[in-house]
This record gives C-alpha cells, sequence and structure tokens, in this order.
C-alpha cells in the first residue's frame, strides 16, 4: 500500500464516520421530520455493517406516536440489522444487557441466528444479568420468555439453558420468577425439581405458586420421597400429592 493510498482511506473512514454521526442524530431525535428520519433509517440500513447496526440499535430507545409510525421506524431498524448479519451480533450482544426493552432486538437475532445457535447466543445475553433488584426488570423477562418459546418450538432444551435459568427462580422481582418458572418448566426435564421445590420454599407469591404447582401437574413427574415430604405443606389451595405426583386444577 503506497502513501496516497494510506490517506485515501483514512479520508474515507473519517467521512464515513462524519455520515454515521449524522444519521444517528437524525434518527435519535424525536423532533426531526418524520421522512428525514426515515431516509436516515434506510441508508444505514443499505449499510450492512456493524457499526450501522450499533446506531440502528438506538431507534429502540425511545418510542413515537403515533404508534404506527413508531412500528415502522423500528421495522426498518430490524431490516437493517438483520442485513448487516454476523455483523451485528457484537453490537446485539452490547445492547441487549443495557436495554431498557429487549423486544425489538430478539426480533433481530432470531433473524439473523440459526434454530440451532440461537439458545446459545441468548443465554449468553442472560449470563449478563443477575437475580438482583432492579428498578426495570422487562429485559430479563422478555428473555426469560424468549428462552421459553425456544424450549417449545423444539420440544426440548439443553441442560445448560435450565441450570442457567433456574437462578431467576429467586429472582427479586415476582414477573420474573414467574417468568422463570414458566421457562423452568418449558424445558421439560424433571431434573428442575430439586430448585422448583426450593423455590416454593422460599416463595411468597400464591400466584407463582400456583405456577410452579401447575406446572408440576401438567408435568406429571415422579416426585421422589424425600422431595415429597417437603413439597407437601407448600401446596397452594387446590392441589395436593398423590402417590408421586401433583394433581390439582391447572392455573396459569
Amino acid at each position: 500500500m503506497g502513501l496516497f493510498d494510506l490517506f485515501k482511506n483514512k479520508d474515507t473512514s473519517a467521512s464515513e464516520d462524519k455520515e454515521l454521526s449524522r444519521l444517528q442524530k437524525m434518527i435519535t431525535n424525536k423532533l426531526s421530520q418524520n421522512l428525514d428520519r426515515e431516509d436516515a433509517l434506510h441508508r444505514l440500513a443499505h449499510m450492512k455493517s456493524a457499526k450501522a447496526a450499533k446506531i440502528l440499535l438506538t431507534r429502540f430507545n425511545w418510542n413515537l406516536d403515533p404508534s404506527i409510525k413508531d412500528n415502522e421506524e423500528k421495522d426498518i431498524a430490524v431490516q437493517g440489522i438483520v442485513a448487516a448479519g454476523e455483523e451485528a451480533l457484537v453490537p446485539l450482544r452490547e445492547y441487549c444487557p443495557k436495554a431498557a426493552s429487549i423486544t425489538w432486538p430478539l426480533k433481530a437475532l432470531r433473524s439473523i441466528v440459526a434454530k440451532d445457535k440461537l439458545e446459545g447466543e441468548l443465554l449468553a445475553i442472560l449470563d449478563e444479568f443477575d437475580t438482583e433488584y432492579v428498578r426495570n426488570p422487562e429485559p430479563k423477562i422478555q428473555l426469560l420468555q424468549a428462552l421459553t418459546e425456544v424450549c417449545l418450538e423444539s420440544g426440548s432444551s439443553s441442560d445448560d439453558l435450565r441450570i442457567a435459568v433456574q437462578p431467576f427462580l429467586t429472582d427479586m422481582n415476582e414477573e420474573v420468577r414467574f417468568a422463570a418458572v414458566t421457562t423452568v418448566l418449558a424445558c421439560g426435564s424433571s431434573e428442575a425439581l430439586e430448585s422448583l421445590v426450593d423455590a416454593a420454599s422460599t416463595e411468597e407469591s400464591l400466584r407463582v405458586k400456583n405456577r410452579i404447582a401447575s406446572g408440576l401437574v401438567e408435568q406429571a413427574w415422579a416426585i421422589r420421597t424425600d422431595l415429597q415430604q417437603r413439597l407437601s405443606p407448600l401446596l397452594p389451595p387446590g392441589f395436593a400429592l398423590k402417590g408421586e405426583v401433583v394433581v390439582g386444577a391447572v392455573r396459569r
């Protein structure tokens, strides 16, 4: 590479960064004209790069009235992120743990990643969360719901998924605990029994207790004797142990 080529590449890179900065300001400004903002989204989508995908993700940080227009713009952003392919994976991994909502990013992720690799990508994001109190639990809930869908669509799941989700059975937030119970049950493995009994022993929410009991009715897992003794007094009204299994009316 000659000296001229080196300077040419630097000029090109600087020009690209300047354009990216301009487009970012356009899509992050609620007061910008709809047509200008939409044009910026399309320009970024056509770039098909990691840098463009990172900027497109910022469109999910705010909402626009009317919601129809908001959804249209976010759809364009999703399409642009998907167009970047695997180049968008790092920006997605970095964005999700810090976002207020990850519904749209997860939609993009599902379109990029092959089905047999989606579980691993979702678990990598889940690993960035803990069970402590957070002001906004929505990302954790949305991620657990996505993992539940993975289990239900495949009809099975890996032990890695179940093991990764089990700590969230005792999350500080009731909605997260409910979602975690649903995900663990969707895994379909009786290996989860002990963790579910442990969760029931400390659970104060009747809604979550009902979800655990209903799930055990649906799964009809044979419960070993030591767990039966612990579980029996924890079951909410309407549920009981009959032999090795939990019986009762299923409640959601």
